[in-house]
């Protein structure tokens, strides 16, 4: 495992920042490390890059032990926080080589990086000159430098424009295929786009581990239908195991079942001994926000 964590809890005088948590993350994996403001999450992080120690229980990372091992196991991660630390009056190259000189790394692998983080066409600019989105490619390439195992990226895409968000994501699931990539972010649709699995932390527990197929699975599911002409309410929930039907606008109906079955067919089946046109019939899945809301609302 790149990352096990066991029985970790952390207390800021009488609040309990993390409560007994437990969780493993494999190679190459990228998970998303969600949570409301305050939930616990850069405090996990910064037990796992040896910022801030737990108060109990225990890490690895990479199987190097976070209290007794704190160098193996800050070589072996590359870790972007929150609010990304730069020298502005430095230039990218100069930036890069100071850093690169604190893990003994080759000029070699400062271009390597430079090329990887798409960081080539403003390489002869001073890092207070950069937008935003280059800011943070500069520090992902610090993070990568040293050619870490395991990286932990806190928050990487707060702040960016669209175009911006794009890019950095691209490079997060390219760095994904070959190493352990641990992030938190408040962007869902982030976390869609990127993770195999996620983490929902909420109040110091975790209430949520698993992978984003798995989490999306309900004991309940909607059904839209579109119809040719309108068609009353009371009349759709003949329907087996209907829990309630919406008409969202026009002829267009949402019918939320109460099982995890599809019932598209069942709709399908029902129109057509009903001689009602069907114009559409889709299956509508749960957003990944509606589930994070659901689940850290208490």
């Amino acid at each position: 495992m790149s990352i096990k964590v066991e029985n970790i809890s952390k207390f800021y005088g009488n609040q309990k920042a993390l409560n007994n948590i437990s969780f493993k993350v494999k190679n190459p994996e990228i998970v998303g490390f969600l949570g409301p403001n305050g939930a616990g999450k850069s405090t996990m992080m910064k037990i796992l890059t040896t910022y801030v120690r737990p108060d109990d229980g225990n890490a690895e990372v990479n199987e190097y032990d976070i209290n007794n091992e704190t160098k193996n196991v800050q070589l072996s991660v590359g870790y972007l926080p929150e609010h990304n630390p730069l020298y502005l009056e430095m230039y990218i190259k100069e930036y890069l080589s100071f850093n690169a000189n604190i893990y003994k790394v080759t000029k070699e692998r400062i271009n390597e990086v430079i090329e990887l983080t798409g960081l080539t066409p403003e390489v002869h600019k001073k890092i207070g000159q950069l937008s935003k989105g280059y800011r943070q490619r500069v520090g992902l390439a610090t993070a990568l430098l040293h050619n870490p195992d395991v990286l932990i990226l806190d928050e990487p895409t707060t702040g960016l424009d669209p175009n911006q968000l794009v890019d950095i994501r691209n490079l997060i699931k390219t760095i994904g295929k070959t190493k352990t990539v641990f992030l938190s972010t408040h962007i869902m649709q982030e976390v869609e786009a990127m993770c195999n699995r996620v983490i929902i932390i909420n109040k110091g527990n975790i209430v949520a581990d698993k992978k984003l197929s798995e989490l999306r699975e309900q004991k309940e599911q909607t059904v839209v239908v579109e119809f040719d002409y309108r068609v009353e309410d009371a009349f759709l929930k003949q329907l087996p195991k209907v829990k309630k039907v919406i008409n969202t606008y026009d002829f267009v109906y949402e019918i939320t079942f109460s099982t995890s079955k599809d019932m598209r067919s069942h709709v399908f089946d029902f129109a057509h001994d009903n001689h009602l046109k069907i114009l559409q019939l889709n299956q509508k899945n749960a957003s990944l926000e509606t589930l994070f809301r659901e689940l850290t609302q208490s």
